[in-house]
């Protein structure tokens, strides 16, 4: 009994010694833990979490678009702004649709600096130190539809923008002279903002709006003397406040017959020819306010479609019981929600109640006090 019982200690200790000089297990990869489990068909399970994207972590492609440095990137939104920039930055993402690059310091716009942004849809650059720009800068975008350029300093309108262009602003900026064929190509372009330039009425050169088709358009806070005559004939839309412009004669309107607001306040304009609004049928609203009138420009009876009037701060000392309304009844189609006389040396009381008979409501007319 005593030998057997020997041989089997021996043998127990053998199994020992057996399994205690293996080598401690080492995962030099990910295959190693996958070759260790697939006996046991774990390398099945792992496989099955591998494709329902539950068993490994996804590892980011190197491919994936990068944010510049100190922008704010969300949505295809690039925000870049306030950021003291002195070039467009690099490493914008391929499908931005709106790139913000305002408030920095930008002095140039050179060749590549929009590379590959073809689905770009707006940028702003508005409130930079840009004066010089490549006139291949804006080739790459070709589905671009809103510019904004305002507050730099740019001497001439940007050369081959996108022909998808609608908006562009380009107001306060140095641009004295607006070239032929400035605008060529942008068959799309609905409105443009072009106020607070240095520019006179001979810096417009003959076609400088040649095939434009725009709605919209201010030019503003310039020097013009009067009104321009070759800008697009299909405008709703056209603002020429704050300039020098002297009168209003008998053929400045007869190109713009489509016009729905007319705004040629904060002027110097003492005389509106008899007749010269006779070409604005459509007109809803007329903007004449801070002027040096001193009388009601003829012809507003006539304008059947014509609501606000704008007069005040001019030098009307009378107000005729004809100057506004027409004689015969049911010729306007619209009465009047605005009339503003007030500032002028004209007495209301001397006014005769018929004068305003066109009127929507009485708290329409604004006469006040006159000071001056």
């Amino acid at each position: 009994m005593l030998p057997y019982c020997s041989l089997l200690l021996l043998l127990c200790v053998a199994q020992l010694l057996s399994t205690s000089s293996a080598l401690p297990f080492e995962q030099r990869g990910f295959w190693d833990f996958a070759m260790d489990s697939m006996d046991s068909g774990g390398m099945m399970t792992m496989m099955r979490d591998e494709e329902e994207g539950s068993g490994v972590e996804e590892i980011p492609s190197p491919d994936l678009p990068m944010c510049p440095f100190g922008c704010h990137c969300q949505l295809r939104v690039v925000q870049c702004s306030d950021l003291g920039l002195t070039e467009v930055p690099k490493n914008i993402p391929s499908d931005t649709k709106f790139l913000d690059l305002q408030n920095n310091r930008i002095t140039e716009l050179k060749e590549n600096d929009f590379k590959g942004l073809t689905n770009l849809y707006g940028l702003s650059l508005r409130n930079n130190l840009i004066s010089k720009v490549h006139p291949r800068t804006f080739v790459p975008l070709k589905h671009m539809q809103k510019l904004y350029f305002s507050k730099n300093r740019l001497t001439t309108v940007p050369k081959n923008l996108p022909a998808s262009l609608v908006e562009m602003r380009i107001h306060e900026n140095r641009i004295k002279k607006v070239e032929a064929g400035a605008f060529a190509g942008l068959g799309n372009m609905n409105c443009i903002e072009m106020g607070a330039n240095p520019i006179h009425n001979s810096g417009f050169e003959p076609g400088a709006f040649k095939g434009l088709k725009l709605n919209y358009l201010r030019i503003s806070e310039s020097k013009l003397t009067g009104v321009p005559k070759d800008l697009p004939e299909t405008l709703h839309e056209l603002h020429l406040d704050h300039n020098q412009i002297q009168a209003v004669e008998l053929e400045d309107l007869s190109r713009y017959t489509h016009l729905y607001r007319l705004g040629l306040g904060f002027n110097h304009i003492r005389d509106i020819q008899n007749g010269s609004l006779s070409f604005l049928p459509r007109l809803r609203e007329l903007h004449l306010d801070n002027n040096r009138l001193t009388r009601v420009p003829k012809g507003l009876p006539d304008m059947k479609y014509l609501q606000v009037v704008y007069l005040h701060s001019n030098n009307i000392d009378q107000v005729g019981v004809d100057d506004f309304c027409p004689r015969g009844f049911g010729m306007k189609r619209t009465f009047y929600n605005g009339i503003s006389l007030f500032a002028n040396p004209v007495n209301y009381w001397e006014v005769q109640p018929a004068t305003f008979r066109c009127v929507s409501n009485r708290l329409a007319i604004q006469f006040g006090n006159y000071k001056k």
